[in-house]
């Protein structure tokens, strides 16, 4: 494979990501908190890393179905799934361990009924698996979360860290670390190139960046809405959709 395969694609799919992450601080309530806030709501904090350990949890079923179907089209793929997927397969360990110096243990978490906006998100991913027997909204989701993760949680966590304290979130920290170290964002844009052979397939990568976003502002509304304002099921708002 290339090192940077397909150039030109890339420079515009990453700017539309960076249009997500600019619509994102702008539009979604407290989108800055974790990036900003000098007094951290611990409410907010511990669900949403509850919420990443539990959907963290739910992804590894869907990498082995990506695996299982890399294993019949491209083996050479199935195999550098299979290692991405060993990498991050227990990283949810890392963030239980930060939880558990703010007081929240395995049992509570692992007890937690996820978000329905996780819900949704786990199942979009599933359902591509599933109906249209393709990874490619999988792999568009995973590139999706390594571009944004490493462009917005260095300073998440540098915050963090000044108001919690080193040690509540190097768990987190080490996860980013791992993300940046070993380039995985080039890494999955490799394997997304290999399932993009046509104009329509590039538009069908869009068109899951665009619901992918969608499905991660409900979250983080969700998120807010539960956590801060106290919000049941049948009071959460919809996110406004971004014009594009």
């Amino acid at each position: 494979m290339a090192t940077k395969p397909r150039p030109e694609l890339r420079e515009r799919i990453d700017a539309l990501l960076d249009s997500f992450i600019k619509d994102f601080y702008q539009t979604v309530p407290y989108a800055q908190h974790q990036r900003d806030a000098a007094e951290i709501n611990l409410d907010y904090y511990k669900r949403h890393n509850i919420e990443t350990i539990l959907r963290l949890r739910r992804k590894r079923t869907i990498d082995a179905l990506a695996i299982k179907y890399f294993t019949k089209v491209d083996p050479v793929q199935a195999k550098a799934w299979a290692h991405y997927t060993d990498d991050e397969m227990l990283h949810d360990r890392l963030f239980a361990a930060d939880l558990a110096k703010a007081g929240v243990t395995k049992e509570e978490i692992y007890s937690t009924e996820p978000l329905l906006a996780t819900k949704l998100l786990t199942g979009y991913l599933q359902y591509g698996m599933e109906f249209e027997d393709s990874p490619l909204a999988l792999i568009t989701s995973v590139y999706f979360v390594e571009y944004t993760t490493t462009r917005t949680q260095p300073e998440w966590l540098d915050n963090l860290e000044k108001v919690l304290g080193p040690d509540e979130v190097k768990g987190a920290r080490a996860h980013v670390n791992t993300d940046l170290d070993d380039d995985h964002d080039d890494f999955v844009w490799r394997v997304l190139t290999s399932l993009v052979t046509t104009e329509e397939d590039e538009r069908t990568v869009e068109r899951h960046l665009h619901h992918i976003f969608w499905l991660w502002k409900l979250y983080f509304v969700e998120l807010h809405q539960r956590t801060v304002l106290g919000a049941k099921d049948e009071q959460i708002p919809l996110p406004t959709a971004t014009d594009a």
